[in-house]
């Protein structure tokens, strides 16, 4: 392939983007851009200078909002580009000014430009910058063929400590190209390369070339739709994300379902890639159409309420209304919420106890939209049903990793029965192949192949290979990891075996105690124990792992405040929090094998049968993305696993 320059491919692109119907600027310097926003902000706001009679800003309103828009960092500033500014005139009038119009996106002025010169502590000159209302919006930094897109996201982090200042701190996106290979990111110097994403189509196809990109990707009315209604201001880090290409597709699936039609339908995304975020842009979308009273989004397990909820109020506080229980579920659904986060299990009390469902008669044929987190399991019973029944002009999606299908139905029903048709899929292959998460390494223990999987001999071998390879499958700990055991009773055997083996890790337990131990073999088992009986020993024995873990890490748990011992072992598991020693080997029944997010579990030991969604949720447990170390998610079988782990890699990779 022959060598093309950067000044060919700047050249070309600029030649791309005004056939495309942006206008090309000259802008020099500083100074030039500055005239430049001043006259585009005029445009933008014509009918609001209009009304005032007038055609342009004075100098002194300009300066006005200039030192407005220079206060606060860039993620205030992202904030601002997107609310009207109050701009006081002269005359005691007041100019609604409006930055970026987000919900006419196509209703902007776009600019492309070249070699804009900054001085900052460098003098640096930017390669192309794409205005919009003429402020610099999105930065693109090329690179000949042949170089390492690397070198040019490296370069732009040069940009922010050297260069980037004034309006360019309002850059919302970057963008990276060598001609054949091309990127994107949002405005947030500490994400890292591994940020960086390809642009595809709906069907994950992706646009390396730049010109495809571009065609594609920078097409106005959908940079404008992605400025405007892509990007999330993550006030837990205060920080700028951007939604990958396949999470603006299944956004853009759901609401065009809400707009033009009734139809339910489900999105089959793979676990790992980011599905809270993609739910919360589709709840908080859909919540903004005038014709929807409410968007209900549902958990069907307890004990992923909270988790869900802190990730939502992470995207934004106070957009999302949890519930504790059914009454606060019914005062909200009363209220002037638009997005209600709940469970499953308190909807069906709020509409199968005649107390509840009198109450929330008025609101039954509203038009409520539902979006279900892994839509199985529980949606495949008679709460599901209540629900529906009760909630008669009900619209309602779900998202799964591993929906089920004929092979793995849950009493003959499959997820397109209960949910409608997949509306957007992006499978772990296409996950794998993206990076966005990481391949699997299998290993299977041949050890006592033979014996009864509850010989203690057998069980106590398999303890001292976990604890013999443990600091070599967690790089010393730095990771840490679930074992998956197949009942209570086998996990409390461990659990003392593990104890008297007097190991150098910090080992706990968690599982369900129940008078009735059908659930031991459940997969995705998650009732998180707060209503279950006590007339059986497992709860003695879960209060002894519990004082372990008391004297280990200097807390008071009991089983009647299980769900604060769950709690801890989940932020413990996560390693986020310094002041907290980590859980470095948690046994686990169903628990944690679905639902449980942690970039820091890296190796799941295995001593269950697993098989069909069951089994691809629990090993995606070790597979998130984090770090150069953390190059797989390590599985390690002590049971002979291969076919059914051949037929699920299958099933779930179309």
């Amino acid at each position: 392939m022959s060598t093309q320059n950067e000044a060919a491919l700047e050249a070309g692109l600029i030649a791309t983007l005004q056939q495309m119907d942006y206008e090309y600027v000259q802008i020099a310097e500083e100074g030039n851009l500055l005239a430049n926003f001043k006259r585009q902000l005029e445009i933008h706001n014509r009918k609001r200078l209009a009304e005032h009679g007038r055609t342009e800003f004075t100098e002194e309103e300009f300066d006005k909002i200039l030192i407005y828009l220079e206060g606060g960092t860039r993620f205030e500033k992202a904030k601002k580009l997107r609310d009207l500014y109050p701009l006081d005139t002269a005359d005691g009038k007041r100019i609604w000014v409006e930055f970026l119009n987000r919900q006419q996106w196509c209703q902007n002025e776009f600019q492309v430009s070249n070699q804009i010169t900054v001085e900052g502590r460098k003098k640096c000159r930017y390669d192309v910058t794409i205005l919009i209302n003429g402020l610099p919006l999105v930065q693109i930094e090329l690179k000949r063929r042949g170089v390492e897109l690397r070198v040019a996201y490296d370069q732009i982090q040069r940009y922010h400590k050297t260069s980037y200042h004034g309006l360019f701190d309002y850059i919302q996106l970057f963008v990276i190209s060598n001609g054949v290979n091309t990127r994107y990111f949002a405005n947030n110097p500490n994400g890292g390369y591994k940020f960086t994403f390809n642009w595809t189509d709906a069907a994950n196809v992706p646009f390396n070339e730049l010109d495809k990109f571009a065609a594609a990707f920078l097409e106005k009315c959908t940079l404008g739709k992605i400025i405007g209604k892509y990007i999330v201001l993550h006030e837990g880090d205060k920080c700028l994300m951007v939604l990958r290409p396949y999470q603006f597709y299944a956004v853009e699936k759901i609401l065009d379902k809400v707009k033009n039609s009734n139809d339910n339908g489900y999105i089959w995304h793979t676990t790992g890639a980011g599905k809270t975020l993609t739910s919360f842009k589709a709840a908080q979308l859909v919540s903004e159409l005038d014709d929807v009273d409410k968007v209900m989004f549902v958990v069907d397990r307890h004990d992923l309420d909270t988790q869900t909820q802190s990730e939502y109020e992470a995207f934004e506080p106070g957009a999302v209304d949890g519930t504790d229980n059914t009454d606060e579920l019914v005062k909200r659904l009363h209220s002037n919420s638009k997005i209600i986060i709940t469970t499953i299990q308190k909807l069906n009390a709020a509409v199968s106890k005649t107390w509840y469902s009198n109450k929330i008669e008025a609101i039954r044929h509203s038009r409520i939209v539902m979006i279900f987190d892994e839509c199985h399991r529980s949606h495949f019973g008679e709460s599901h049903k209540r629900i529906m029944k009760f909630f008669d002009n009900a619209q309602v999606f779900g998202f799964t990793g591993t929906p089920i299908f004929t092979e793995n139905a849950i009493n003959g029903h499959t997820t397109k029965e209960i949910f409608g048709n997949c509306l957007h899929q992006y499978l772990i292959k296409d996950a794998i192949a993206d990076e966005n998460v990481l391949g699997f390494l299998v290993e299977y223990y041949h050890g006592s192949e033979e014996v009864e999987k509850g010989n203690a001999n057998r069980m106590e071998e398999i303890a001292k290979f976990i604890l013999n390879n443990f600091n070599k499958s967690t790089f010393d700990g730095e990771f840490d990891a679930l074992f998956a055991v197949q009942s209570v009773p086998m996990l409390i055997r461990y659990y003392k075996i593990f104890k008297s083996l007097k190991p150098k890790i910090r080992i706990g337990a968690v599982f369900t105690y129940a008078a009735n131990s059908s659930q031991d073999d459940e997969q995705t088992g998650m009732n998180t124990g707060q209503y279950v009986s006590e007339s059986t020993g497992e709860a003695d024995e879960l209060q002894a792992i519990m004082d372990d873990y008391n004297e280990m890490f200097g807390t008071a748990f009991t089983t009647e405040n299980f769900r604060a011992y769950y709690d801890d072992i989940n932020l413990r598991m996560k390693k986020k929090r310094a002041d907290l020693k980590p859980l470095d080997l948690c046994l686990v029944v169903g628990m944690f094998l679905t639902g449980f997010d942690s970039k820091k579990l890296n190796t799941l030991y295995v001593d269950k049968n697993l098989e069909y969604h069951g089994l691809l949720q629990a090993f995606s447990r070790t597979n998130r993305v984090l770090n150069e170390k953390k190059r797989f998610g390590k599985i390690v079988c002590f049971r002979d696993l291969k076919s059914n782990v051949d037929t699920a890699i299958k099933l779930f990779s179309n």
